[in-house]
């Protein structure tokens, strides 16, 4: 039976690690695409922490759902802008994993920090205080780790993709980006079938164990 109880403490918990995770994996998208001339994305009102400028609403319930997998509203970036758009599109696209990554290292050394104060502190009352807390900082290691590793994988529209059509011959880059069409449904398969997860899963236990 679903417990709407555990839900919705489970949901308070992974919510401000959900919300970071989208909006400055975005934002980083958003802001080195500035940095390298392209004001499209400022001109939108994308390069902003506000994360319900970000929120796909599909995408963050499949990443709520699943905290393997989500998206959010894709930044519009214009290649045209950078000197060189084939290095200034990888950098971009390399931006948003890199920021899930930093993130995850930035909860690890919250939970770090929470875990002395909770062991210095002891007694019941302290526990109260920061386990909620120290769950937070795990679920955000986690749920970044996951996105940030799920968006290098090089399937279209991923950012793995446009890394990887960066380093391509132009001929086997443009024939890898065509697959966007598909793409939806590629990592739909992958998903179900549990390929995704076989992937994503042990680099998370092992970057994940480190971190914590």
């Amino acid at each position: 039976m679903f417990d709407v109880a555990t839900f919705v403490r489970e949901l308070a918990i992974i919510a401000v690690p959900v919300l970071a995770a989208i909006t400055f994996h975005e934002l980083a998208h958003g802001y080195v695409a500035y940095l390298l001339g392209d004001p499209t994305a400022k001109n939108a009102g994308r390069l902003t922490l506000n994360p319900l400028k970000h929120l796909d609403p599909l995408g963050t319930l499949v990443l709520v759902l699943t905290r393997m997998i989500g998206w959010a509203k894709p930044v519009p970036v214009d290649p045209r802008y950078f000197a060189d758009p084939k290095r200034g599109m990888m950098l971009v696209s390399v931006a948003g994993p890199a920021c899930n990554f930093l993130l995850a290292m930035v909860f690890a050394l919250l939970y770090h920090v929470l875990i002395f104060s909770w062991g210095a502190t002891g007694g019941q009352a302290s526990m109260a205080m920061f386990k909620p807390l120290v769950l937070m900082c795990q679920a955000g290691v986690v749920i970044n780790l996951a996105l940030g590793i799920f968006n290098l994988l090089p399937i279209p529209p991923l950012d793995g993709s446009k890394i990887l059509a960066g380093l391509l011959p132009p001929n086997a880059a443009h024939g890898l980006l065509r697959l966007e069409r598909y793409g939806f449904v590629i990592i739909l398969v992958l998903a179900l079938t549990g390929m995704i997860g076989k992937i994503i899963f042990p680099a998370i236990r092992y970057i994940g164990g480190f971190l914590l």
